[in-house]
């Protein structure tokens, strides 16, 4: 069985891999590390990480969840939260709400400080997932499935722009 505990201390942050790194102008606005803990204290229905990012970045685009839910509580550091159009102060002891929805609850945290900017992000990991950004234009559908002979999930991405619909029966 899963320790169900680990210490802050005990915990390793790792870097953004590909196709989830920025490339391009993207790699000058958002840099972020991860430190995963749900699934290394047995977590099943939610997800846990502390997430830091330096100063003078975002860790990630503006976004919103159509099915999860979202918490974050900042631990160190300054910045601010973007949610729908209202921007927020943060500092260390600020609980942030992100409930499920559309754009119009999109959200995005910048380090806006001089030092690094950690906080404790929480979760729902209902899948799939859809995430609309509405600053490009752009939605996402993530699912993760079992795999059929091991317990590695079996992941399906598919980013788009809005603009590129199609008929449902087109090329049928």
């Amino acid at each position: 069985m899963t320790k169900p505990v680990v210490n802050i201390d005990e915990v390793e942050f790792m870097p953004r891999v590909a196709p989830f790194a920025p490339t391009g102008p993207a790699a000058e606005r958002f840099d972020v590390k991860t430190a995963r803990i749900g699934p290394r204290i047995g977590a099943k229905q939610l997800g846990y990480n502390i997430t830091a990012v330096p100063p003078g970045k975002r860790g990630y685009p503006v976004h919103s969840h159509r099915v999860n839910e979202e918490m974050f509580f900042v631990l160190e550091g300054t910045g601010e939260v973007r949610i729908g159009s209202d921007v927020y102060p943060l500092k260390p002891g600020d609980f942030v709400a992100c409930p499920a929805g559309g754009p119009e609850l999109a959200h995005q945290i910048a380090n806006t400080g001089t030092t690094e900017l950690r906080y404790l992000a929480v979760s729902t990991t209902l899948s799939p997932e859809i995430c609309d950004y509405p600053d490009s234009d752009k939605f996402a559908v993530f699912a993760n499935f079992a795999g059929p002979t091991d317990d590695k999930p079996k992941i399906f991405r598919h980013i788009a722009r809005k603009a590129h619909d199609i008929d449902y029966w087109d090329g049928e």
